[in-house]
C-alpha cells in the first residue's frame, strides 16, 4: 500500500482528501498535520469520520512524516506551502501541491499576484496537474501543482476549441462558486448572514486564478491567450459553474460543436459532455466535470461545472497521484 501523508489535513480540502483516501484501494492514510490549534484526533476534528478513522492529526516533525510517508499532498495556503516543500523532495517523496505556489512558471507574474518566490528550482521541474491535458508529464513527475479550482473548470470547458485552434485569441469568463471556495476560515462576507440569500462578483479584475489560466491557456493553443476572469459567490456550500464564451474563427454548427467535445474527451473517464446545460448537484462530491458546448448569436458558449472540493482540488489530486503510480486513474474517487 502506498502510505500518504496530508500537510495541513485540517482544512477543507484535506478532509475531502481523508474521505477519498479511506476508500482508496491501493493507498492508505500514514500521517496527518495541522498546525498545532488545530490538531486532536480526526474524529473529534471532523465527526464525519467517527468509527472509520482513527488517525490523529498531529503537529508536522519532518523527520516523522518523512519515515511514514512516500508521497504528501501538500494542502496548504500559498507561500507556506513553499516553505515545505524542498525538504520533501530533498527526502525523497513525492509531492502533490494545492497552493499556486508551482503553479506560475513565470516568477515576476507569481510574485505580483501573490509573493516573493523563494524555491525557484523546484519551480522550474513542477508540472502542471490537469490530469487530461498533462498526464504523459504527470507519469513521471516528483512535484506536482495541482490546479486551481476556477482553471480546472475553465481549461477542461475550452480546451478542445484551444487546441484546435478554433476560436480567436480573447476568452471571457463568468464563474460562481459555492462558499466553501473561500476556505474554512473565510472573510466577514462569507458568513451565513451575508452570503444567505446573496449572491455578489469579487476580486474585478484581478482574481489570482486569471493568470494561471492565460499561462496553461497559451500553452493549449500555442499563442498568447487573453482571458478575462471574473468570478461570483453564491449561496450554496460546493461547486462551479464556469459560462465561457469565445469568437470562433469560422462558422459553426451545434452538431459540429458537440462532435469536437465528444471526441476530445472520448476516452475521458471525468469529463462528460451533455446535451443541455449541467447543474452543480449532479456533479457534488464527484470527480467529474461537466461540459456543455453551444452556439448562441455566432459566439461559443461553453458551460463547465465541477465540485471545487473534489475536481477541483482534492479528487485532482488523488487522480494525479493514481497516474504518478500507475494505479487506475478512478481508484478512490466517484
Amino acid at each position: 500500500m502506498l502510505q500518504v501523508a496530508i500537510i495541513g489535513a485540517s482544512g477543507y480540502t484535506g478532509a475531502e482528501a481523508i474521505e477519498i483516501l479511506l476508500h482508496h484501494p491501493q493507498a492508505k492514510l500514514a500521517y496527518l498535520t495541522a498546525l498545532p490549534e488545530e490538531c486532536g484526533n480526526v474524529a473529534e476534528v471532523f465527526p464525519r469520520f467517527k468509527g472509520r478513522c482513527s488517525l490523529d492529526i498531529e503537529p508536522l516533525q519532518m523527520n516523522k512524516l518523512i519515515d511514514k510517508a512516500k508521497i504528501a499532498l501538500c494542502c496548504l495556503p500559498h507561500k507556506i506551502s513553499m516553505e515545505f516543500v524542498p525538504n520533501l523532495l530533498k527526502a525523497g517523496l513525492k509531492v502533490i501541491d494545492f497552493s499556486a505556489d508551482y503553479r506560475i512558471k513565470d516568477v515576476k507574474v507569481y510574485e505580483k499576484y501573490y509573493q516573493p518566490h523563494n524555491d525557484k528550482e523546484n519551480l522550474k521541474h513542477a508540472v502542471y496537474g490537469l490530469c487530461e491535458l498533462y498526464r504523459d508529464k504527470i507519469k513521471d513527475a516528483k512535484l506536482i501543482a495541482n490546479p486551481g479550482c476556477f482553471p480546472t473548470g475553465f481549461m477542461l470547458g475550452v480546451a478542445p476549441l484551444l487546441k484546435n485552434k478554433l476560436i480567436e485569441h480573447s476568452v471571457i469568463v463568468n464563474a460562481v462558486t459555492g462558499t466553501s471556495g473561500a476556505g474554512k476560515n473565510p472573510s466577514k462576507n462569507f458568513h451565513f448572514p451575508n452570503m444567505n440569500e446573496n449572491f455578489f462578483a469579487y476580486s474585478i479584475g484581478k482574481h489570482r486564478h486569471q493568470p494561471e489560466m492565460e499561462q496553461i491557456a497559451g500553452e493549449i493553443a500555442g499563442k498568447n491567450i487573453d482571458v478575462l476572469f471574473q468570478p461570483h459567490v453564491g449561496p450554496f456550500d460546493f461547486g462551479i459553474l464556469s459560462t465561457i464564451y469565445c469568437q470562433p474563427k469560422e462558422k459553426m454548427t451545434n452538431e459540429k460543436l458537440a462532435e469536437l467535445y465528444k471526441s476530445f474527451y472520448a476516452n475521458e473517464r471525468f469529463v462528460q459532455v451533455l446535451n443541455a446545460a449541467p447543474m452543480l448537484k449532479d456533479i457534488a462530491k464527484t470527480n467529474y466535470c461537466q461540459i456543455y458546448p453551444v452556439i448562441c448569436k455566432d459566439k461559443i458558449v461553453i458551460f463547465s461545472a465541477i465540485d471545487n472540493l473534489i475536481k477541483g482540488a482534492s479528487g485532482q489530486a488523488i487522480q494525479n497521484m493514481n497516474i504518478m503510480y500507475g494505479f487506475d486513474e478512478t481508484d478512490g474517487l466517484l
